[in-house]
């Protein structure tokens, strides 16, 4: 279950910036994920309690926003929406499209005191 080094990682981020800004403690933490990304939100969510038990973010809420795949399309020229990293384009069926956005993992807020 890579989603628990996930989590870790997100705390690394959240520890890093409390070094920086001085506060102490994290009331939520917003991530954007992507659906093309393989990190499920539910084992995100599962994990993220017991990850971040004794850290400054113990008892903080996460917040999932998940964002869709989008690929180039070296034919049509178009970003499409994709469902997996191999798809074809939806327009003209070209198999050339390669994947812009959808495997991201950010934490784009977080709420803190």
């Amino acid at each position: 279950m890579h989603e628990v080094s996930l989590i870790e990682s997100v705390v690394a981020i959240v520890i890093d910036e409390r070094r920086r800004q001085k506060f102490t403690r994290v009331r939520t933490i917003r991530l954007q994920v992507g659906a093309l990304g393989h990190a499920e939100p539910d084992a995100l969510q599962f994990c993220f309690d017991a990850v971040t038990c004794g850290t400054i973010a113990e008892g903080a809420t996460l917040i999932i926003e998940m964002t869709e795949g989008k690929g180039s399309c070296s034919a049509c020229r178009l970003v499409v929406a994709i469902e997996d990293r191999f798809s074809v384009c939806p327009i003209c069926g070209n198999f050339d499209v390669q994947m812009v956005a959808g495997d991201e993992l950010r934490v784009m807020e977080m709420e803190v005191e």
